[in-house]
């Protein structure tokens, strides 16, 4: 990700512990909160320990709603079973998710 000298840094929304089915309903209006509200949408997803088909939905929705407001959403951080995940269905945090 490149970022301009003078451009503000995302203000990162962190997520901890579960981003799974048992947690959906929790975690959609924070993401939709921090996608609407914060000029740079950022999630930092280093502290999430499982993620299955809702997670991927969740960030999904999240870029989605990005895109939709002309925002590009940023995920500088990733733990291990998001990037596990991601590399099982052949995508990356790399750019943009599908």
């Amino acid at each position: 990700m490149n970022l301009q000298a003078n451009a503000p840094a995302p203000a990162p929304l962190a997520i901890a512990g579960e981003m799974t089915i048992y947690r959906a309903a929790e975690l959609k209006p924070l993401l939709l909160d921090a996608v609407r509200t914060h000029p740079a949408p950022a999630l930092d997803l280093s502290a999430v320990t499982e993620f299955d088909s809702a997670g991927l939905q969740l960030l999904l929705m999240a870029r989605r709603e990005a895109a939709r407001l002309g925002k590009r959403l940023a995920v500088p951080a990733a733990g291990a079973a998001v990037r596990d995940v991601l590399a099982l269905l052949g995508l990356t945090l790399e750019g943009e998710l599908p």
